[in-house]
Parts: structure tokens; C-alpha cells; sequence
């Protein structure tokens, strides 16, 4: 009797300590423990403490001539490119887009300043890419643009209407 006794009051005393332990931390630096001593206080622990993280939010940036090379891929084929065209057309496109990166992040620009400053662009960029075409190629490359812009269109639009969606549905849940 006295060693069931002595075996239950065993047991019941490794559970009560596991149990404090997981709450006060148990070494890992979580739980209610932290601050005194390990985290450097206030209750911060040490992966507060490393500085600013990369969140995995945050898209990674596509270099541009990436996005060019991929848009003058999909004109490859609709304008009938050779390789001289396609390369330069490429230069010139990621050209444009980091123009126009530094023209949306210029601060001191109005919005509509940055509409006109993008429209203006885009004019440059089309004379420059249509130099480079003949006359049969730049109707396929204005037919291509036109067709493009509505494709951008779309996919914005679908996006947007998903957001709408996830909206709609959060505020017709019933709160829990």
C-alpha cells in the first residue's frame, strides 16, 4: 500500500513540475518566464532582439529585366521578332520600367504630375520600340499592346474583385 502510495505521489510530482516548467519557459526562452536575465527584460526574448527581420509578406522584388524578357517573350511570337529586335526591344522596355519605378517613387510629385510624367514615357518608349519594327510588324505590335493592356485589365479586375469577395464574406461571418 505505502509503495502505490509513494508511486502515485512520484507521479503526480512529475506532472506538477512538467506542467510549471512549460509555463515558466522551461529553458526555451518562452512562456511566462521570459525577461529575467535570458531575454535582456522587458519580455523580450532574443528574436526580438536581432533587429528587423524579413517578413514573408513581403514579395521579393522581380529585377526588371526579368519582366521585361518575359513580355517580350509573349511579343515574340504575335510581331514575328528576330533576335536583333527581341534583344533590343528588351533594353529598351527595362529601360522604361526603371524610369517609371523612379518616377512612382519620386515624393515631391503630384499624382497626377506622375500620370502625365508615365503617359509621356510610355509615348518615348513606343516610339523607340516601334524604330526598331518594320511597318507589318509594328501593326501586330500595336494589335499586341492593345491586347495586352485589356489582359492587365482583366487580371487587375479579378483581383480586385476577389478582395471584394474576402470582404464581403469577412463581414457577413458571425462573430465567434
Amino acid at each position: 500500500m505505502k509503495t502505490i502510495h509513494s508511486i502515485f505521489l512520484l507521479v503526480f510530482a512529475l506532472f506538477s513540475y512538467n506542467s510549471v516548467s512549460a509555463q515558466y519557459g522551461n529553458g526555451y526562452n518562452n512562456g511566462y518566464g521570459n525577461g529575467y536575465g535570458r531575454g535582456g527584460g522587458m519580455g523580450m526574448d532574443r528574436s526580438m532582439m536581432q533587429g528587423p527581420q524579413s517578413s514573408p509578406s513581403k514579395p521579393k522584388e522581380v529585377p526588371v529585366e526579368e519582366t521585361a524578357a518575359k513580355i517580350v517573350e509573349q511579343m515574340k511570337p504575335e510581331v514575328n521578332l528576330d533576335e536583333l529586335q527581341v534583344i533590343a526591344i528588351t533594353n529598351v522596355l527595362a529601360d522604361s520600367m526603371r524610369e517609371q519605378g523612379v518616377l512612382l517613387k519620386n515624393e515631391s510629385s503630384s499624382q497626377d504630375q506622375k500620370i502625365e510624367q508615365i503617359n509621356a514615357l510610355r509615348e518615348v518608349t513606343t516610339k523607340k520600340i516601334t524604330a526598331f519594327l518594320n511597318p507589318g510588324q509594328v501593326e501586330k505590335y500595336t494589335a499586341f499592346m492593345a491586347n495586352f493592356k485589356e489582359i492587365k485589365k482583366t487580371k487587375s479586375k479579378k483581383k480586385k474583385d476577389k478582395k471584394e469577395v474576402k470582404e464581403d464574406t469577412e463581414e457577413t461571418k458571425p462573430a465567434e
